[in-house]
């Protein structure tokens, strides 16, 4: 998954919605739980299925949960031997 767009992280009680916008067209619309990803274009996946998928087996089942809860201005995510980039800055 690429994306290079603006977007919306919105917290609730339980869960972190990530919209993702190009263009003014919603390409990318997450819902992520403590157990599991849901994802407009597919059906909710288990966190560690969908690493394994989309980013690698190795990481940590809460670690995008934890990635976009992170209150920080810019939050950047280098994983070369992955080749995985995820780079978070807000507004």
């Amino acid at each position: 998954m690429k994306f290079y767009d603006k977007g919306f992280i919105n917290k609730y009680d339980k869960y972190t919605q990530v919209q993702i916008f190009s263009a003014g067209t919603i390409v990318l619309d997450m819902k992520i739980y403590e157990n599991k990803i849901c994802k407009s274009t597919f059906k909710c996946q288990d966190l560690k299925t969908f690493n394994k998928e989309n980013l690698n087996e190795s990481y940590n089942e809460a670690f995008l949960k934890n990635l976009f809860d992170k209150n920080q201005k810019e939050v950047i995510h280098k994983d070369k031997q992955n080749n995985i980039l995820i780079k978070i800055r807000r507004d």
